[in-house]
């Protein structure tokens, strides 16, 4: 794909706000995008100036199958269905130790996993 195509489908995808296809666009173009990075509309280029800094930082994205998690622990927790947290919990222990994880889980998710002490929130 030429940078102006990609261009295209990027700034396409952030008018109808697919933040996720745009975000997988840049991530998988990033060194090409950041050349050219004058091409890009203002909210695509703070997309890819957000990603650039999390990745400087070492931050790993989260894939698809570690959002459904974070996802079903946060409805568990919603729920108030401690079985299914604790189950959640259990079977998911490297992603809830990774510390980029809080700020993806609700107000009730960290108040029940702080209570099972499974996360410290504080900072």
């Amino acid at each position: 794909m030429d940078i102006v195509e990609l261009v295209k489908k990027i700034n396409q995808c952030l008018d109808n706000l697919d933040l996720v296809r745009a975000r997988k666009y840049i991530e998988d173009n990033q060194e090409l995008l950041n050349q050219n990075k004058h091409l890009l509309r203002g909210n695509a280029r703070s997309l890819l100036d957000f990603i650039i800094n999390r990745t400087d930082a070492g931050v790993i994205p989260l894939n698809r199958q570690e959002m459904n998690v974070i996802y079903s622990i946060n409805a568990y927790a919603s729920k108030f269905d401690l079985r299914g947290l604790k189950l959640s919990v259990k079977n998911n222990t490297n992603l809830l130790m990774r510390e980029d994880v809080k700020q993806y889980l609700n107000e009730d998710a960290r108040t029940l996993l702080e209570g099972l002490k499974v996360i410290n929130t504080l900072e």
